[in-house]
């Protein structure tokens, strides 16, 4: 029989919840990271060039994440062991970029069973069926899904732009404001559209010297960086 495929979790869902083993020890997600913002990832397996140039970068920027009291968390349908083994090649053996000796910290999940993967909507048929494509969730401290990003086995992430996706949702969060195509922290934000004519008038008739109107429904602002 054909497996009933699981529903992938939205953004605006709680975190799909689960226990499983990784190279950090048993988690129990989301509730072992509660009050911290949570990249969670997959791979499509060990001992892959791309997959090793990710945890590699990744890994070189986590001090970037936790900064922003974001923890990292991968997963791929491999064993403890094919992990650790692994985990220690890229750190004895592997230089790319300038990056070399790097030790990752950060705990990668054992999913052989692929029950947090289907659970997930990690695992899509037409790509593998044996693995994981490359998939990004951005969990907030609440344990609420706040975004998705799925790349195909393929092509490599951008690191810097989850980083900088982040980043983005911190200071929507922080100001209750929008963040523009290719926004950059430091740059301007976006003012949410008014809610009525006479509030749209006024923005208009009545400006707002710290804001800058292109017109009635699309203003910007200097925004300080979030705390």
């Amino acid at each position: 029989m054909c497996q009933e495929p699981t529903r992938l979790p939205l953004i605006g869902d709680r975190a799909p919840e689960f226990r499983a083993k990784t190279t950090q020890g048993e988690i129990n997600f989301p509730k072992d990271f509660e009050g911290s913002w949570v990249v969670f990832f997959s791979h499509p397996a060990d001992f892959t060039p791309v997959c090793t140039t990710e945890f590699m970068t990744f890994a070189s920027m986590q001090e970037e994440f936790t900064k922003r009291n974001c923890k990292l968390l991968g997963l791929s349908i491999d064993s403890i062991y094919a992990h650790i083994a692994w985990l220690r090649t890229i750190y004895e053996k592997i230089e790319y970029k300038g990056m070399r000796n790097l030790e990752i910290t950060f705990p990668v999940i054992e999913d052989l069973k692929m029950e947090v993967s289907r659970l997930y909507g990690m695992l899509q048929p037409g790509a593998s069926t044996t693995q994981a494509v490359r998939a990004v969730f951005v969990i907030d401290p609440k344990g609420i899904v706040r975004a998705i990003l799925y790349y195909p086995l393929s092509n490599g992430r951008d690191i810097n732009e989850i980083l900088r996706l982040l980043i983005a949702l911190q200071t929507s969060d922080e100001y209750g404001v929008a963040t523009p195509a290719n926004w950059r922290p430091g740059e301007d934000v976006i003012v949410p559209p008014p809610g009525s004519c006479g509030v749209a008038k006024e923005r208009v008739t009545k400006p707002d010297p710290d804001v800058k109107c292109l017109d009635w429904f699309m203003c910007l602002k200097k925004c300080p960086p979030i705390k």
